[in-house]
């Protein structure tokens, strides 16, 4: 298992991966989950990878191949994110199909999941979910982040605080803080942590980082985190042991 995240917002884009991957609790391996592919000055395209390693790692050394071999059509060569999103589907089933009959013989599960964003000249920035069939989806203003992997103990904290006006300094730890959440609550997700920033119409990624176990930083966030969220909680008001509490109150209606 694992966990990748990506943000969009009206300034650019957030990447953040974890690390960890294992084939049972006796076999747990670090490989890299985040990877670019940006000609600087032209197009910045990012990846996040989750899933069956070995067919990720085959669809990385194809689209790596195409490029160095100059194929008409590959992530230096092609003009739009849609066509982008559309070739890393497609090599993505391709891959699938070649191995599918192997792995569903020794019954091994082959699905994958590949976030893919960033800018190419001509457009704004984008980010899309590229699923295991090859399709995928659009992340929008409204829905301004998508994820992959062990999803579900990172999202509470994104969809409370996170929303496409969030300045990029603010989103990265957005970002940071839902990877560590997810560690917290899933050991199958873990350091080192891969993160990216790219600014909008900048065709270039000047900022990244990674933390590794151990990490000053990553020690300090989860500290203070968790120690604002126990102060909060307890300072919240008592609850009202009432029958039909709050029925005389006006009704407040919440998202």
């Amino acid at each position: 298992m694992t966990y990748c995240l990506g943000i969009i917002n009206r300034d650019g884009l957030i990447f953040g991966a974890d690390s960890r991957t294992n084939a049972g609790v006796d076999y747990i391996s670090t490989y890299q989950k985040l990877f670019d592919f940006c000609v600087p000055g032209d197009r910045t395209i990012v990846l996040c990878t989750s899933g069956n390693l070995s067919i990720t790692q085959a669809v990385m050394n194809h689209l790596r191949q195409d490029i160095k071999q100059n194929k008409d059509r590959n992530l230096h060569t092609l003009p739009n994110f849609y066509d982008v999103a559309r070739y890393i589907g497609n090599t993505l089933r391709n891959i699938q199909e070649i191995d599918r009959p192997w792995l569903e013989r020794d019954k091994i599960d082959f699905q994958c999941n590949i976030l893919v964003g960033g800018q190419i000249q001509g457009e704004d920035s984008q980010l899309f979910r590229i699923y295991s069939q090859g399709n995928f989806i659009q992340a929008t203003p409204e829905t301004p982040f998508l994820q992959i992997g062990e999803t579900k103990y990172g999202k509470p904290i994104l969809d409370r605080v996170l929303h496409y006006d969030t300045p990029l300094h603010l989103a990265v730890k957005a970002a940071v803080l839902s990877i560590d959440s997810t560690m917290k609550s899933n050991i199958s997700v873990g350091p080192p942590l891969n993160v990216l920033m790219y600014k909008r119409d900048s065709f270039n990624i000047h900022h990244r980082l990674r933390l590794r176990l151990g990490s000053p930083y990553l020690a300090t966030i989860r500290h203070y985190w968790e120690e604002s969220v126990r102060k909060t909680f307890e300072e919240m008001p008592e609850i009202e042991w009432q029958d039909d509490v709050g029925a005389d109150k006006q009704e407040v209606l919440i998202d």
